[in-house]
């Protein structure tokens, strides 16, 4: 049983029930909660999304708190004042560590949940670029508050002394400027979630890192100056656990509000400039494209030196008619070719150096039959493989064979077998492979040689 695989119903194993036993064949509806089948999906998913984010936050703040609390209390019990230990490097390194790293982690482990948000800032800004439902954000909105109280009452009751880890305004930063570093930091901070989890790529998978990351150096700046909150749920937390609120407590909401919609407001200003098209191929992987389209050619009957030699040809988007050929041409050894630099002649020649040698006839040893003009004519398990280019619009004859003519062969490929990756499993057929840019390729079926 593939355990990733989301099987609705599946209940608890627990003991000497009918869940406990792996071998039973049981339907959904014995282990479903009679509850769910009266709850509408979108209500449910709601709920599942509110929990997930409620665990999500107060995992993630206490473990960034209680690094904060240890970092604070160490300070403290040397006998120094925090303000006069505020701007100690290791401190700050070490909070900000907690943060970023809790982020990371948290974020990666409930994302598939929630989202793995955990701020109302960055909750804002994806319902601003139309990431997540009104709806839904305001539900996760309640229940980041609440869980940033419940992991502040952890810290505050599971660790001895009292709960240091407010977010206050240090080394003479003013309201003004405590305002705008925590917008700046926060744009910086959303924008990253933006760009790795909500645009989806091939980066998408590892985004929590980036997230983390973007935390940490956030922090690193934050923490002296304004305690490094970048969440109001964060400051909140702290604040009502010891019943104390700062007169400038508002910038801790109105900063990240705004930062959200600075980075919410770039985002939306390169998507309508098409920002994809100026630093193209960014999910290109050009190495992974060829070997595909290469396997493919080989499937077919070509060697491998032929089949990478074209493949790396479509994939960088050359015209195979710079290459020569029977106007514009490549025949490629099926079986016959060792080497890029050696023919065995087996089935005819290799690669023409040039048109003029493919315009009236071939050698006596070539029996391959072209394939009308702008076309393909694929290869089979035994015999030749034949790629005309955009050129190839001329009749030339081979063995006085006029090029139209179609000769049924017991060794050429069948549709069966030319759509075989399809039904391996792949997502295009052969010949889709060989020249998808032009839909006036076909197949069919050529002279093989010795057959």
């Amino acid at each position: 049983m593939n355990i990733n695989q989301p099987l609705g119903g599946r209940g608890l194993a627990i003991p000497f029930t009918k869940a406990a036993n792996p071998n039973a064949d049981l339907e959904d509806a014995d282990l479903r909660l009679p509850l769910l089948n009266k709850i509408p999906d979108n209500i449910r998913n709601h709920f599942i999304a509110m929990c997930g984010e409620f665990v999500g936050t107060v995992l993630f703040l206490y473990f960034a708190l209680s690094g904060a609390q240890v970092a604070n209390s160490v300070n403290t019990s040397s006998g120094m004042s925090l303000a006069e230990t505020g701007s100690n490097p290791q401190q700050l390194q070490y909070i900000a560590l907690s943060f970023g790293f809790s982020l990371a982690v948290n974020a990666w482990v409930f994302f598939r949940i929630s989202g793995g948000l955990f701020n109302p800032a960055v909750t804002f800004g994806m319902c601003l670029i139309g990431a997540l439902p009104w709806v839904r954000g305001g539900l996760l909105f309640i229940t980041q508050i609440l869980g940033g109280m419940t992991a502040a009452a952890l810290v505050s009751c599971m660790f001895p002394g009292e709960l240091n880890v407010r977010t206050t305004l240090g080394g003479g930063t003013s309201v003004v400027q405590g305002l705008f570093i925590e917008m700046f930091l926060t744009a910086q901070l959303v924008f990253t979630i933006f760009m790795l989890a909500a645009e989806k790529h091939k980066g998408t998978f590892i985004a929590p890192v980036g997230i983390g990351l973007s935390l940490f150096i956030a922090e690193l700046t934050g923490v002296f100056f304004t305690g490094g909150s970048l969440n109001p749920a964060r400051s909140f937390g702290p604040a009502v656990v010891n019943r104390e609120f700062a007169s400038y407590h508002w910038i801790y909401w109105l900063g990240p509000v705004l930062g959200s919609i600075v980075a919410a407001g770039f985002y939306k200003f390169i998507k309508i400039l098409e920002y994809e098209t100026a630093n193209p191929g960014q999910d290109m992987d050009h190495a992974a494209k060829v070997e595909k389209r290469k396997n493919l050619l080989i499937a077919a009957g070509i060697n491998e030196v032929d089949a990478h030699h074209v493949a790396n040809e479509l994939q960088v988007n050359q015209t195979v008619t710079e290459k020569g050929g029977p106007d514009g041409a490549i025949v490629a050894n099926g079986q016959g070719r060792r080497n890029s630099g050696q023919d065995t002649a087996m089935y005819g020649t290799g690669f023409r150096a040039n048109s003029h040698q493919h315009t009236g006839s071939t050698s006596s040893g070539d029996t391959a039959v072209p394939q009308r003009p702008s076309a393909v004519t694929t290869g089979s398990q035994l015999g030749r493989f034949s790629y005309l280019g955009r050129a190839g619009v001329q009749q030339p004859r081979m063995n006085s064979i006029i090029n139209e003519s179609r000769m049924d062969s017991p060794a050429m490929t069948t549709n069966d077998e030319l759509y075989a990756p399809l039904a391996a499993g792949g997502d295009e057929p052969l010949g889709g492979m060989v020249a998808d840019h032009d839909p006036r390729y076909r197949f069919s079926r050529t002279i093989s040689s010795g057959v």
